[in-house]
């Protein structure tokens, strides 16, 4: 259900609750916390358990929280009852109860340009697609999933080399920014989205999988997203860093790809993809073992002629 975008003062909010649960959304908690607002609660997912022994751990927001000092619910019902005037989410995780959001006006500060890539993994799906950019949006919450009107937005470049790391870091910066300026200022007068929909799924774990049967350029993709791997004698092998290689340029003749190569197959640093293309390989990490560069794991491994990737579960 559509609701009426919140239309604010023109003066600043005077009191805040904040709805977030990764570590992506703690800088915009500091961002504003740090901008002289009353934050009169932080509700954030309920603590995990993880590790060894399944050790309760809560959420980066809640750490967060906790160490400013600002109370914490696990609740989202308990808003309510703080008083405040706005509501602010940032990757909370949960879609809001719409009794709550008839009580209390929320902006969303969300991580695309919508209506591109709404729903759980808008900075993946954007890294996926090959998008040349992506960008931050101050939105206002409704029932329906990333649907409501924009309030302020940015642009952001996505560069060839960005991984979704370096990505988020620079979305969750001038994201903060951004909501800050927005919330100093008071809300502007909202526009509805424009534009046909894409959602963003979360990132399945089999999606992870590299398939070399597809070009270098997409797999590159896979690779820059995190956690992407293959598989070698039957052990999975995590692939963290590599670089498309341009076959027309490789100065010996003797690694370059053979037209008829199998996608998978390692030729010196490079592992051949599909179209005529392939990956040169940078650092790799092997099932149970850390992170290590390509060539001391080749050393280690010497895979023989005729080996592949990806040929064995």
């Amino acid at each position: 259900m559509s609701r009426p975008a919140p239309v604010l003062h023109p003066q600043r909010p005077t009191r805040l609750v904040y709805l977030g649960t990764p570590a992506m959304a703690v800088p915009p908690l500091r961002a504003i916390v740090d901008a002289g607002f009353d934050v009169a609660l932080v509700v954030t997912r309920p603590d995990t358990r993880r590790g060894r022994g399944n050790a309760q751990q809560p959420s980066p927001v809640k750490v967060a929280a906790i160490e400013r000092g600002l109370p914490v619910s696990h609740d989202v019902d308990d808003a309510l009852a703080a008083g405040a005037d706005l509501g602010v989410v940032v990757a909370y995780g949960r879609l809001i109860k719409p009794h709550v959001l008839d009580a209390i006006p929320m902006v969303n500060l969300h991580f695309s340009l919508l209506p591109r890539w709404r729903g759980a993994a808008p900075v993946e799906r954007a890294l996926l697609a090959g998008d040349s950019e992506t960008g931050v949006a101050v939105m206002g919450v409704e029932d329906a999933l990333d649907t409501g009107f924009i309030y302020a937005e940015r642009t952001i470049p996505i560069k060839p080399s960005d991984t979704a790391h370096d990505l988020r870091i620079r979305l969750v910066a001038e994201g903060s920014e951004l909501l800050v300026e927005s919330l100093t200022s008071g809300l502007p007068t909202p526009r509805p989205q424009v534009g046909e929909p894409t959602y963003a799924a979360k990132i399945l774990p089999d999606e992870l999988r590299i398939d070399w049967t597809h070009p270098a350029g997409s797999i590159d993709r896979l690779v820059r997203l995190g956690g992407a791997f293959t598989t070698f004698r039957g052990k999975r092998l995590k692939i963290w860093g590599g670089a498309i290689t341009d076959t027309e340029r490789v100065p010996d003749p003797e690694l370059l790809p053979e037209r008829n190569a199998t996608p998978g197959a390692l030729v010196g640093e490079m592992v051949v993809c599909g179209n005529n293309s392939a990956l040169t390989l940078r650092e790799v990490q092997p099932e149970g073992r850390a992170r290590v560069p390509f060539v001391a794991w080749r050393n280690g491994a010497q895979p023989v002629e005729g080996e592949r990737f990806g040929t064995e579960l």
